[in-house]
């Protein structure tokens, strides 16, 4: 009877999506970087310019989506720019260093591009001289208005900072970018690729198959799912009605956890995997108001489970009636619009509910949830491209944990979440600035948490068991080694190229992390010739 049903279903499912197929395509595939702050930077075309109905909070955004119907991801990145002038256009080295990419085909049903991505700094930090190698190649494209590709490739080399080093070295991970090869004394060596492909048969229906990262949240950090960590693989089906936006998607990460036995895996027993399903509606309630529903199951491989399969049932059910063997995350997304200008967002993440303990007031360890509240403006004091954020994140003690680490909310040995993990407040700041060609960031940050100390487990680090817990009761947020960090950014640039983001970089941070134990202060600064648009995060 069973076989029969699924039989039945698979058939359906067949059915359904040779209707969906033989829509004719009316939108486009292309997708925009995940990059923070290129979100920031084309704010008013997101939020307020869009002839469509956008769903900000889910990324990658589509390029189609942002300003016009018309828009593609090349027009949005030059639109950031000055119109060049004609003699400009007419001159190859001029058009190839600052206008196009490095091979650029456009044809009325297919466009192609290849692009090198240096990434070259050189810095000084203390008495130690810090640097990254890096060499990319990224193409990408589209046929016809159904059908896009990107794929990259990047190999390094590198001395980062001795806060960065440290990160590295105790979780065997650049962050971000997978693992690393020891390089001299005190470098690293890594390399990593990846790439999505993008089809839109109708308007209504979007398949994406990838190995990248993805965002939910109008935030820089997200408490649901971020671009912190690793790549992974994952399938993606988007379904658009009007004003409601529905997304399922399958991803299968590494369980590469902090006591992990390198040696017995290599190429014939690779690192462990664990599956993910994430659900994401949104609904654009007024022109102002969007509100986004969340859910995520983590579960161990089993074989393959039928249980998730269907994208459009509540996962937390189905993971009771299977006898609650996986871990579920549940949350919310809202942002408002307000005066044309600005946006109000924030975000409610729950790990586990139990409404005597939440409403106690007793610090129940359980009761585990995280909230962020923030603003960003565009256009600030009517300053044109000058835009600002201030957000506020925190989340309690165990959140994001479970009770074995291949449930956790974790993958390649870093939180898919926030990377400060769990046990945590957090304030920042970040505004920018962009005049012709001259680009200026900078960021504040001051954050609290707690720290395991004494070999105890007071909840920061989501790969521990929360069975390894300090307490039942009276764990608040920065219980354990209370601990302040603040960090400090600021970054002036000379675009070269908009459309790959090149560009001549000079930057200055400080960093100081201090308790009742030890006090450590950082400050470096780097110059370099830089490119892409990678979110890539160091500050934590």
């Amino acid at each position: 009877m069973a076989r029969q049903l699924w039989c039945a279903e698979f058939r359906i499912t067949l059915c359904l999506l040779f209707v969906t197929v033989t829509f004719q395509a009316k939108s486009q595939s292309q997708l925009l970087p995940t990059s923070r702050d290129l979100n920031l930077k084309l704010g008013r075309q997101i939020y307020f310019d869009s002839s469509s109905v956008v769903h900000p909070a889910l990324g990658p955004l589509f390029s189609d989506e942002v300003a016009n119907d018309s828009a593609t991801r090349d027009s949005l990145l030059v639109g950031l720019n000055p119109k060049s002038q004609e003699w400009q256009k007419k001159n190859w080295i001029y058009r190839k260093l600052f206008l196009e990419h490095l091979i650029e085909v456009n044809d009325s049903g297919y466009t192609f591009y290849l692009d090198f991505l240096p990434d070259l700094q050189i810095g000084r930090g203390g008495s130690e001289n810090l640097w990254l190698n890096t060499r990319g190649l990224e193409l990408g494209g589209r046929i016809g208005k159904g059908f896009a590709f990107t794929s990259y490739f990047f190999e390094n080399q590198a001395r980062f900072p001795r806060y960065y080093t440290n990160y590295a070295t105790e979780n065997r991970v650049i962050p971000g970018q997978g693992r690393a090869r020891s390089f001299g004394k005190y470098g690293f060596d890594y390399a990593y690729s990846g790439g999505t492909l993008s089809y839109t048969p109708s308007r209504y229906v979007n398949f994406q198959l990838g190995y990248d990262k993805n965002f939910i949240g109008d935030g820089y950090r997200s408490l649901l799912l971020s671009d912190n960590a690793f790549n992974y693989p994952f399938l993606k089906v988007t379904v658009t009605l009007g004003k409601v936006r529905y997304m399922a998607m399958y991803a299968q990460l590494i369980d590469f956890y902090e006591h992990f036995d390198l040696e017995r895996y290599n190429q014939d027993n690779p690192y462990p995997k664990k599956n993910a399903l994430f659900h994401y509606l949104s609904w654009n309630v007024s022109r102002r108001l969007s509100i986004g529903l969340f859910e995520n199951v983590m579960w161990q491989p089993r074989g393959f489970d039928f249980s998730y399969v269907n994208p459009l049932v509540f996962a937390r059910p189905v993971e009771f009636a299977n006898g609650s063997p996986d871990k579920v995350l549940a949350g919310v997304n809202a942002s408002y619009k307000i005066a044309d200008r600005y946006v109000v967002y924030g975000q409610f993440m729950l790990n586990e509910f139990r409404g005597k303990d939440f409403f106690s007031g007793k610090g129940h360890w359980a009761t585990k949830h995280g909230e962020q509240l923030g603003i960003k403006g565009f256009d600030i004091f009517k300053l044109e491209r000058l835009n600002a954020q201030v957000e506020f994140n925190t989340v309690r003690p165990y959140s994001y944990s479970s009770k074995e680490h291949f449930t956790n909310y974790g993958h390649y040995n870093q939180p898919l979440a926030h990377p400060f993990g769990a046990n945590f407040r957090e304030f920042l700041a970040i505004a920018t600035y962009r005049y012709r060609r001259v680009d200026f960031r900078v960021q504040a940050t001051s954050a609290m948490y707690g720290l395991d100390q004494g070999g105890l487990n007071f909840g920061k680090d989501i790969y521990k068991s929360y069975d390894t817990r300090v307490s039942e009761d009276g764990i608040f947020t920065g219980n354990g080694l209370r601990t302040n960090l603040y960090y400090a950014d600021a970054r002036l640039a000379y675009i070269l190229n908009p459309k790959n983001n090149l560009r001549l970089e000079l930057g200055f941070t400080w960093r100081r992390e201090k308790n009742v134990e030890t006090s450590i202060q950082e400050s470096f600064f780097n110059i370099g010739l830089r490119s892409s648009f990678r979110s890539l995060y160091t500050d934590f």
